[in-house]
Protein backbone atom coordinates (compact mmCIF):
# COMPACT_ATOMS: atom_id res chain seq x y z
CA UNK A 1 0.00 0.00 0.00
CA UNK A 2 1.37 3.46 -0.80
CA UNK A 3 2.14 5.81 2.09
CA UNK A 4 -0.19 8.67 2.95
CA UNK A 5 0.45 12.03 1.32
CA UNK A 6 -0.50 15.46 2.60
CA UNK A 7 -1.22 18.66 0.70
CA UNK A 8 -1.90 22.16 1.90
CA UNK A 9 -5.24 23.60 0.88
CA UNK A 10 -4.45 26.37 -1.58
CA UNK A 11 -7.96 27.84 -1.29
CA UNK A 12 -7.99 28.28 2.50
CA UNK A 13 -4.78 30.13 3.38
CA UNK A 14 -5.12 33.46 1.53
CA UNK A 15 -8.85 33.78 2.29
CA UNK A 16 -8.28 33.32 6.03
CA UNK A 17 -5.51 35.88 5.95
CA UNK A 18 -7.74 38.35 4.14
CA UNK A 19 -10.53 37.88 6.68
CA UNK A 20 -8.15 38.38 9.60
CA UNK A 21 -6.63 41.50 8.08
CA UNK A 22 -10.11 42.94 7.41
CA UNK A 23 -11.00 42.42 11.08
CA UNK A 24 -7.79 43.90 12.48
CA UNK A 25 -7.28 46.77 10.01
CA UNK A 26 -10.31 49.07 10.11
CA UNK A 27 -11.02 51.27 7.11
CA UNK A 28 -12.34 54.04 9.36
CA UNK A 29 -11.24 54.87 12.91
CA UNK A 30 -13.84 54.35 15.62
CA UNK A 31 -15.05 57.70 16.95
CA UNK A 32 -17.09 58.56 20.06
CA UNK A 33 -19.49 61.48 20.16
CA UNK A 34 -21.50 62.47 23.25
CA UNK A 35 -24.93 63.41 21.94
CA UNK A 36 -26.28 64.34 25.39
CA UNK A 37 -24.88 64.23 28.88
CA UNK A 38 -26.58 62.50 31.77
CA UNK A 39 -28.95 64.79 33.71
CA UNK A 40 -30.42 63.81 37.07
CA UNK A 41 -32.62 66.95 37.09
CA UNK A 42 -33.25 68.75 40.37
CA UNK A 43 -33.32 67.39 43.92
CA UNK A 44 -32.91 68.94 47.37
CA UNK A 45 -31.37 67.52 50.52
CA UNK A 46 -33.96 67.65 53.32
CA UNK A 47 -32.18 65.78 56.09
CA UNK A 48 -28.96 64.27 57.33
CA UNK A 49 -27.06 61.67 55.36
CA UNK A 50 -27.86 62.56 51.76
CA UNK A 51 -29.32 60.03 49.38
CA UNK A 52 -29.33 58.52 45.91
CA UNK A 53 -30.86 59.47 42.57
CA UNK A 54 -31.01 56.46 40.23
CA UNK A 55 -31.43 57.03 36.48
CA UNK A 56 -32.36 54.05 34.29
CA UNK A 57 -30.38 53.74 31.04
CA UNK A 58 -33.26 52.10 29.16
CA UNK A 59 -36.22 54.28 30.08
CA UNK A 60 -34.62 57.42 31.53
CA UNK A 61 -36.84 56.88 34.59
CA UNK A 62 -35.64 58.42 37.84
CA UNK A 63 -35.93 57.18 41.42
CA UNK A 64 -35.06 59.45 44.37
CA UNK A 65 -34.32 57.93 47.79
CA UNK A 66 -32.85 58.80 51.19
CA UNK A 67 -32.93 62.36 52.53
CA UNK A 68 -33.60 63.80 49.06
CA UNK A 69 -36.78 65.27 47.65
CA UNK A 70 -37.59 65.50 43.94
CA UNK A 71 -38.01 69.13 42.83
CA UNK A 72 -39.47 68.15 39.48
CA UNK A 73 -38.08 68.32 36.00
CA UNK A 74 -37.04 65.56 33.66
CA UNK A 75 -33.98 63.40 34.14
CA UNK A 76 -32.21 62.20 31.02
CA UNK A 77 -29.90 59.27 30.45
CA UNK A 78 -26.71 60.14 28.60
CA UNK A 79 -26.52 59.31 24.88
CA UNK A 80 -23.39 58.29 22.98
CA UNK A 81 -22.90 57.71 19.24
CA UNK A 82 -20.10 55.56 17.86
CA UNK A 83 -19.06 55.76 14.20
CA UNK A 84 -16.73 53.51 12.24
CA UNK A 85 -16.63 50.54 9.84
CA UNK A 86 -20.16 49.30 9.04
CA UNK A 87 -21.09 45.97 10.57
CA UNK A 88 -18.03 45.68 12.82
CA UNK A 89 -18.26 44.23 16.32
CA UNK A 90 -17.12 46.64 19.01
CA UNK A 91 -16.25 46.60 22.68
CA UNK A 92 -17.36 49.46 24.95
CA UNK A 93 -15.89 49.97 28.41
CA UNK A 94 -17.62 52.22 30.93
CA UNK A 95 -16.13 53.07 34.32
CA UNK A 96 -17.85 51.77 37.45
CA UNK A 97 -17.90 55.27 38.93
CA UNK A 98 -17.03 58.92 38.33
CA UNK A 99 -16.59 61.89 40.65
CA UNK A 100 -18.76 64.94 39.98
CA UNK A 101 -18.07 68.33 41.54
CA UNK A 102 -20.03 71.51 42.21
CA UNK A 103 -18.71 75.09 41.81
CA UNK A 104 -18.32 75.35 45.61
CA UNK A 105 -15.95 72.34 45.61
CA UNK A 106 -18.40 69.81 47.03
CA UNK A 107 -18.48 66.42 45.34
CA UNK A 108 -20.85 63.54 44.63
CA UNK A 109 -20.22 60.15 43.08
CA UNK A 110 -21.87 58.61 40.05
CA UNK A 111 -21.82 54.83 40.63
CA UNK A 112 -23.04 51.68 38.94
CA UNK A 113 -22.85 53.19 35.45
CA UNK A 114 -24.73 50.94 33.00
CA UNK A 115 -25.67 51.07 29.32
CA UNK A 116 -28.51 49.75 27.20
CA UNK A 117 -26.04 48.04 24.81
CA UNK A 118 -26.60 44.47 23.65
CA UNK A 119 -24.06 41.88 24.93
CA UNK A 120 -22.22 41.90 21.58
CA UNK A 121 -22.64 45.40 20.13
CA UNK A 122 -22.14 45.90 16.41
CA UNK A 123 -22.07 49.02 14.26
CA UNK A 124 -25.04 49.26 11.90
CA UNK A 125 -24.95 49.20 8.07
CA UNK A 126 -24.40 52.98 8.19
CA UNK A 127 -21.36 52.52 10.48
CA UNK A 128 -23.14 54.00 13.50
CA UNK A 129 -24.38 52.79 16.87
CA UNK A 130 -26.07 54.91 19.53
CA UNK A 131 -26.54 53.84 23.13
CA UNK A 132 -27.72 55.34 26.40
CA UNK A 133 -26.20 55.16 29.87
CA UNK A 134 -27.46 55.77 33.38
CA UNK A 135 -26.39 55.15 36.95
CA UNK A 136 -26.82 56.08 40.61
CA UNK A 137 -25.84 59.54 41.84
CA UNK A 138 -24.85 59.33 45.52
CA UNK A 139 -24.86 62.64 47.40
CA UNK A 140 -24.07 63.43 51.01
CA UNK A 141 -25.52 66.25 53.11
CA UNK A 142 -22.84 68.74 51.99
CA UNK A 143 -23.46 68.95 48.21
CA UNK A 144 -25.09 71.93 46.50
CA UNK A 145 -25.15 73.41 43.01
CA UNK A 146 -24.78 72.01 39.52
CA UNK A 147 -22.62 68.91 39.48
CA UNK A 148 -20.21 68.42 36.58
CA UNK A 149 -17.69 65.75 35.71
CA UNK A 150 -16.22 63.52 33.03
CA UNK A 151 -17.03 59.89 32.38
CA UNK A 152 -14.24 58.04 30.58
CA UNK A 153 -15.83 55.94 27.82
CA UNK A 154 -13.57 53.64 25.83
CA UNK A 155 -14.58 51.89 22.58
CA UNK A 156 -12.53 49.58 20.35
CA UNK A 157 -13.10 47.24 17.46
CA UNK A 158 -13.25 43.56 18.44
Amino acid sequence: MPGASYAQCQLCGPAETAILSDQTQPDRPLTIEIESGIDFSRVAIVGQGGGVVALDAHSGGRLVSGALVDLGGMGYSGTVRLSGDPGRLIRVEMPQSAILSAPDGSIAELRDIVTDLQPTPRLGPDGRLSFRFGGRLTVNGQVSGDLRGRIAIRADYE
